[in-house]
This record gives C-alpha cells, structure tokens and sequence, in this order.
C-alpha cells in the first residue's frame, strides 16, 4: 500500500484500502492479543498452585505442631522443600513462551533449508575465459511447472556477433528464452550450447560474467552515480564512465546534478525518472566488456529521439559481440541478422525483416498493426 499509494490515488481507493488495512489490522491485533493473554496465563497458574501447596504445608504444619507432632524445624524443611522443587517449575513456565516463539521460528528457518537450491555445478565444470561468442539451441523445451510448457522444442543459431531479435506477443516466452540462455533455469529437454560448450558443463559465474543484461525492470542501488554505473567491472576510471555515459545520452544530464557523478541515488533510483534509470543501466551495460549482450526492452521508458541516438550507440557498441534483443517496438530491430516470431513457446516465424514482411505471415501482421 506504501510503495502503491500513487495507483491507489489515481483510482480514488483511499477509503477501500483504509477499510482493507483495518480489518488485517484488526485480525493482527486479536491475533497478538489471544497469544499474550494464553501466555501471560501460564506463570501465573503455576505461581497460585505452588503457593497454594505453601499454604497447606503451613496449615497442616500448624495444626500437627500444636498436637505436638512436629517441630519447628520440621515444619521449616517442608516449606524449603516445597521451595526447591518449586523453582525449576516457575523457571519452566517463565520460558515456555519463549519456547513456543523459538520452534515456530525453527519451523520456518527448517522451511527455507529445504527448498530447493540451485543445481551445483559439475565437479569438471569450465570456466569461460576467451570466447567466440557463438550461441546454438537445440531443440529445447523448458515449462516453469511440468504441467504447462512454456517453450516447445525451439532450435536457435546465433552466430558470432550477430544481432538476433526476437518478438512475440506477451506471454509468449521471451523473456523465457533469456532466463534459460543465462541458465538461471536448466531446460527440459534439449540443450543449449556457447561456442562448443554445453550450458551445464560451464560454471554459472564464468557463464553469467559473458553476458551483459539491460532489462525493462531496471535495477540501481543506494550510492553514488558512479558506483551504480561502476557496478559489475573492478578498477574503472572517470574516464570510462563518462565515454559509457555519453554513448547512453546521460552524461549532459549527470553534469547538470548538483554533485555530478558523485550524486547519491535514493535506493532503487526513486529520486530519477523511469527513463533516466534505464539510460543508466545501459550506460552500466556498455562499461561492462561481455561477449554477448542481451537487450530486454532496454528502451521502453524513453523517448523516440532518445531512442534512435541509443540504437545507433549501441549498434556500434554491439559490434562483434552476440546480441540478443526482445522487442515490442519493431522498428528497433529492422537491421537485425536473425528475427524469432514466437506464439504459445513456437518458433512460427524466422528471418530477416525484409524476408519476414515478404512473406506475409505473423511478423508481417505484428507490423501492419503498429505503422499502418
């Protein structure tokens, strides 16, 4: 609701989400409330019974000392008795709150130690140092959950250097193609090759550390310009911060801050726009010497001007280096050496654009409907 509260203005649901937090917040309270009067309970009970048992221990004491019975003494060693047993008891349900907090926290330490982690890497895994750059998929298929697949038996080859694009409708598994290419997903069936190197015979770091990424959720830290811009290559100069800045048509703006490359960003950038943002994190990428790049709507959040003087950086920052570029906006990929059509995790279209529009086909319609 906090990090919402724009939205929530912009549709007049001020008082429905009052209403909403009210009644978690009622729940909440009742919650902690049953669970202080039980526990606040338990002390209490056993310190009335153990005085209780004082008491009789006093009382009969009394009545058997004055039938001569028993001593003083006597009398004195019971109620030291009753102490001693006592103590631990009181002790015991002091801390049993405690207890109870404590395993409910163990139960929930246990639930994250059994999830599944990341598959480690094979004991000869390679580590990737100098290479070409060259991406093959074969016949792969990959579904988030065995019940829906998401991908469906796709075959890819990207060449060293070339630019492949690709294009679909939403949800149709694009973005699902770049989680498997940096293998935060391992597929189904099939597999996915970096020069001759299968995925799952390099190392994760060395195979993540040969991709750049600009994605359309863009991510910056509390600090400096600089160091966000920084982020990912050790021992970079002003210098080579600025080339990579003015390249992204940032550098103008970074000068006219109060402080420069020294201005501190607000966690996660909320103090720049959108737009900003991403002319920083593609800055970030071109810094960043990878082999292959990937572009994921990397210029959804500026403007057409902007846009075009960034594609034509970026085309001479992308040459040599494999790119791989998800688009909405089709005039951002007309040069592409290879464009993917998906629809349903299928490949149902590939080729160049002046190839793909001569063929009249989905990429064609996908045209049509943004420029005519």
């Amino acid at each position: 609701m906090v990090t919402g509260v724009k939205t929530i203005k912009a549709y007049a649901s001020e008082d429905i989400m009052l209403n909403r937090f009210d009644k978690n917040n009622k729940e909440a309270m009742d919650v902690y409330y049953n669970a202080d009067y039980f526990g606040t309970m338990t002390g209490p009970t056993v310190n009335f019974i153990n005085n209780l048992s004082l008491a009789f221990v006093a009382a009969f004491g009394a009545i058997l000392f004055l039938y001569q019975k028993l001593t003083i003494g006597d009398i004195s060693s019971f109620v030291l008795y009753s102490r001693k047993f006592s103590g631990p008891i009181n002790e015991t349900a002091n801390i049993v709150n405690e207890l109870q907090s404590a395993l409910a926290a163990a139960e929930r330490v246990f639930r994250v130690l059994d999830e599944e982690t990341e598959i480690k890497d094979m004991d000869n895994a390679v580590t990737l140092s100098e290479i070409n750059g060259t991406v093959r998929i074969e016949d792969v298929s990959f579904g988030y959950t065995k019940e829906k697949q998401i991908i469906k038996s796709l075959n890819l080859f990207a060449d060293s250097g070339s630019l492949t694009a690709i294009v679909g409708p939403t949800g149709a598994g694009k973005t699902t193609i770049i989680n498997l290419l940096m293998r935060f997903y391992d597929p189904d069936s099939g597999s996915i090759y970096i020069d001759n190197y299968e995925n799952r015979e390099i190392t994760r770091e060395s195979l993540r550390k040969s991709y750049a990424m600009v994605l359309q959720d863009t991510w910056l830290f509390e600090g400096t310009i600089f160091d966000n811009i920084a982020y990912g290559r050790e021992n970079t100069t002003q210098e080579e911060v600025m080339n990579a800045t003015k390249a992204a048509r940032i550098h103008s703006y970074i000068m006219r801050l109060p402080h420069g490359y020294n201005t501190i960003l607000n966690e996660d950038g909320i103090n720049i726009s959108k737009g900003q943002k991403q002319l920083l994190t593609i800055a970030r990428a071109m810094l960043l010497d990878a082999k292959m790049l990937i572009l994921d709507e990397a210029t959804s959040n500026v403007d057409t001007r902007t846009e075009i003087l960034i594609q034509k950086a970026m085309r001479k920052l992308m040459s040599g280096k494999t790119c791989f570029v998800i688009a909405h906006r089709l005039s951002t990929i007309q040069n592409a050496d290879l464009i993917l059509v998906i629809e349903d995790g299928n490949v149902v279209e590939q080729g160049t654009h002046d190839h793909l529009m001569d063929k009249r086909g989905a990429y064609y319609r996908m045209y049509a409907s943004q420029f005519e």
